[in-house]
């Protein structure tokens, strides 16, 4: 954790001696944070994997130069399987993270993952719409990328806009409100012939948090026109079965 009270100086000479890599910066870029007045530092990411103990956090540090400028270094904290140590890389630009974390760990980050292929359920529409949901499924969901921006805030708008009964309450409403990262994947979209002859759109979005304690809390939201008057509605579910289990009810019933 930073010390509020510590100066620019000895907080770039922190970072810049505890990782492992700091002499692969240009020299010009270090010359220039040389002369840096002030720094604000902040969390970008965070990833765990509990089934192995790995860990990893991007870090994005900005100082405020004598020349009026600005320069930002972006450092990754990690401790990688079976090991208890943390170790620090540092880089010079966002961009240089990403092939660390492919070295450190085999795997890109999420952020870079490619969208998803055109499913079958969008060339069937009158296909189940919750059975074709299960092609949508993250291949590894213990390996998430977690964006860190006003993630209390998204939760508690998830929730306002939920329209079922049976919506989350009150006790995980609570539990959100210590979620400091969260990431947002479109599990599952197609459209669906109703008893009638009319058509539906379906989509199931999963809001997956990470919490202060460490724990990872998903909502699953599901977002249809399966209305009387066609209308858009959405509706939250604390499980993936229970949201599949509405849209399938929505595409019979309606």
């Amino acid at each position: 954790m930073s010390d509020p009270y510590e100066t620019t100086e000895a907080h770039l000479d922190r970072l810049l001696g505890r990782a492992l890599n700091s002499f692969d910066l240009p020299d010009p870029l270090v010359e220039r944070l040389g002369t840096a007045l002030a720094h604000s530092s902040s969390l970008y990411t965070t990833h765990r994997s509990p089934a192995t103990g790995a860990w990893r956090e991007s870090h994005r540090h900005t100082y405020l130069l004598a020349d009026g400028g600005s320069v930002s270094l972006w450092e990754l904290a990690y401790r990688q399987e079976s090991d208890r140590a943390v170790r620090y890389e540092v880089f010079a630009s966002r961009a240089e993270i990403r092939p660390a974390v492919v070295r450190l760990f085999g795997e890109a980050p999420a952020e870079a993952a490619l969208d998803p292929a055109p499913l079958p359920g969008d060339a069937e529409p009158d296909g189940d719409p919750a059975g074709l949901s299960a092609l949508f499924a993250a291949a590894d969901r213990c390996r998430r990328e977690y964006t860190v921006e006003e993630s209390a805030d998204h939760a508690r708008r998830v929730l306002r806009r939920a329209e079922n009964a049976d919506r989350p309450g009150a006790q995980v409403a609570a539990r959100l409100r210590s979620a400091y990262g969260h990431r947002i994947t479109q599990a599952f979209g197609t459209r669906a012939s109703l008893p009638g002859g009319r058509d539906a759109g379906f989509s199931l979005y999963e809001h997956a948090f990470v919490l202060l304690d460490g724990a990872e809390v998903s909502l699953w939201e599901v977002e249809h026109t399966a209305t009387p008057d066609g209308r858009h509605m959405c509706e939250v579910y604390e499980s993936e079965e229970a949201a599949r289990g509405a849209m399938r009810l929505r595409a019979r019933v309606r």
